[in-house]
């Protein structure tokens, strides 16, 4: 479900925080656009922003290219809309351009040992190029290491790998988890007891995130965070964790900072405890939009920070034009995120919506990476489905 944002929104940045990331020698940050740039401002320390070791790097094989999917998890609704967008979308237009031949799908289920063994398979199947997503930012890089060293780029999308052989893209997740934390709490007056819904323990994106929050929350001395809990993006098991948090607390809770893809599953937990709702933080889950359109008025804005399958378009734009020998400049590909007025989030959804919706409200990628944008982060850029042409 694509949402009715105005692509300008891009260009309007959030107020930013935090030091920036210093164009010294360990990162190509200074390299970019200043516009580009302003996107990497309050970025998580372990956030590699070096010099691109593809620069001037060719794959192994001449186009069509094979795509692997080192798939980490297969247990939510995000993870289904990203595969779909791949496998639905983007495989078909790039098979079409002659551009990709096939797209290999692995899963490990959060088994990093089995991930990496899958890794290995993949680059000696013949793959060009790994998409893995939202793993452990050190466990898979003796897997990178081995892929480079037989001529395949790995590319982590939504979260990064700290391997200096890795490439990453996804929205600033520190940057995100700040400005959630700090436009709930301010909502609330600066002040209130927060309970944070994380997403998985250890994993880049989810630790970023928790970074970015935790720094809001100690901006405010009235802000109490009295519990954490861990939903891995799923709103099943979000909802779980945040009922037994609520049954053995009884203390109030004044807001509820969620990790997106599960905002839907911690509504219900809060519905069913028959508390009163208190406000949310929202980032694309439809079930919980459509809650905010039957109760003006519950909270005043969302944020897109992570929309799956624009997310892994970002991911997958990315690899083909390394492939493609454009020349990314940044270890890290970072988008900055915006907020959304309530009555804009809502606006594409029907009257009749459900709260049961598992469907996403998502920019379109013409919003989150259009190719004007895409070019700043390359060398030598060109739209990837034209490429063929040049």
């Amino acid at each position: 479900m694509k949402s009715s944002l105005k692509p300008w929104l891009l260009a309007v940045p959030l107020a930013l925080y935090g030091v920036a990331a210093q164009a010294d020698g360990h990162s190509a940050v200074g390299e970019l656009p200043p516009e580009t740039a302003a996107a990497y401002e309050g970025v998580d320390d372990g956030q590699p922003i070096g010099k691109s070791a593809y620069r001037d790097w060719t794959p192994r094989s001449q186009a069509p290219w094979t795509i692997g999917y080192a798939s980490s998890y297969a247990g939510n609704t995000w993870r289904a809309e990203g595969l779909k967008r791949l496998t639905e979308e983007l495989l078909p237009a790039y098979k079409e351009a002659g551009i990709v031949d096939d797209i290999i799908v692995t899963q490990s289920d959060l088994n990093d040992a089995r991930q990496i063994q899958q890794m290995r398979q993949l680059v000696d199947q013949g793959v060009d190029a790994i998409i893995v997503c939202c793993s452990n930012p050190v466990a898979l890089n003796k897997a990178v290491e081995y892929a480079y060293s037989k001529g395949v780029v790995v590319f982590s999308y939504s979260g990064y790998l700290t391997s200096d052989k890795a490439l990453n893209a996804s929205s600033n997740y520190t940057l995100g988890g700040y400005e959630i934390a700090k436009a709930m709490i301010e909502e609330l007056g600066g002040k209130g007891n927060f309970l944070l819904v994380s997403g998985i323990a250890g994993a880049a994106s989810s630790e970023s995130f928790d970074t970015g929050a935790k720094r809001a929350l100690e901006e405010f001395p009235e802000a109490n965070l009295v519990g954490q809990v861990w939903g891995n993006w799923t709103d099943q098991v979000a909802q779980t964790e945040v009922q037994k948090f609520l049954a053995t607390n009884p203390a109030k809770i004044d807001g509820i900072i969620a990790q997106g893809s599960q905002e839907t599953g911690v509504l219900k937990a809060v519905l069913q405890s028959g508390r009163e709702v208190m406000p949310i933080s929202l980032a694309g889950s439809a079930g919980a939009a459509c809650y905010l359109k039957q109760n003006p008025g519950w909270i005043s804005h969302a944020f897109q920070i992570w929309p799956p399958g624009d997310e892994m378009e970002l991911g997958f734009n990315s690899v083909i034009r390394t492939l493609q020998n454009q020349g990314p400049i940044v270890q890290s590909i970072l988008r900055g995120v915006y907020r959304v007025p309530a009555e804009e989030y809502v606006a594409a959804l029907p009257d009749d919506c459900s709260v049961d919706s598992t469907e996403y409200i998502q920019p379109g990628i013409d919003v989150w990476f259009p190719d004007e944008v895409a070019a700043t982060y390359f060398l030598r850029p060109s739209p990837p489905l034209e490429w063929k042409t040049q």
